[in-house]
Formats: structure tokens, C-alpha cells, sequence
């Protein structure tokens, strides 16, 4: 028997984003200083942009603009995907580090697909 979801703190795909943007704020303390106000800025705005979304589209009175909200999430999630494979290809993070949390990204992504789903009306 599933949970019963009381908040946008009980859903898994909040709970990913959450984990994810973590791991983000501790990779990017590794990057070089110069890319602080650079690349380092942009992807925690990325990251942090996707449980903001799952939140604020939860707290939403309609259907339609929570998945809206959901929608906004996805499209940060593929900015946080595009800038952390940039940062690999300039040699600012290496495959080892990027490799899981573009896994960590896409199962994010998964959930926001099937949440947005399961919202749509039939």
C-alpha cells in the first residue's frame, strides 16, 4: 500500500531532486574559484531550480499549473544535465564524477515524467 502524500516533502521525486541538489552544492565546492560566478553558479541554480518547481507547482490550486510546475522542473533538470556535460568536455569535472549524477538526473527525470502522467487527465 502506497503512502499517503501529505506534503511535497513525501514524494519521491522531491526527495531525489533534493539528494541530487546536495550532490551538486558537493561536487561543485571541488570546481576551480574562477568558475564560481560561472559555471558553478549556474548549475546549483539548476539543481536547486528542480524541488523549488515540484514544491511550488504542489502548492498550486489547479492541476494544470502544478504540472506546469513539473514541466518548469523537467526543463531544469536538462539545463543541470547540459552545463554538468560542458563542465566534463572543458575538463572542470571529469566523467567519474559527472557519470552519476547524470544517472542520479534521469531517474529525476523519470519520476517527473510519470508524476506529470499520472496528473494528465485520462
Amino acid at each position: 500500500m502506497a503512502a499517503k502524500i501529505e506534503s511535497y516533502r513525501d514524494l519521491i521525486v522531491w526527495q531525489q531532486a533534493m539528494d541530487l541538489a546536495v550532490s551538486i552544492y558537493e561536487t561543485t565546492r571541488a570546481w576551480p574559484r574562477d568558475e564560481l560566478y560561472g559555471l558553478t553558479t549556474q548549475v546549483r541554480r539548476a539543481a536547486t531550480s528542480v524541488p523549488a518547481n515540484i514544491a511550488e507547482g504542489y502548492g498550486r490550486e489547479s492541476r494544470a499549473s502544478y504540472q506546469q510546475f513539473l514541466r518548469i522542473a523537467q526543463g531544469s533538470l536538462k539545463e543541470l544535465e547540459t552545463h554538468l556535460l560542458i563542465a566534463q568536455r572543458v575538463g572542470i569535472a571529469s566523467h567519474e564524477t559527472v557519470e552519476p549524477l547524470m544517472t542520479r538526473s534521469e531517474s529525476v527525470g523519470t519520476l517527473l515524467r510519470l508524476l506529470i502522467r499520472k496528473l494528465s487527465p485520462e
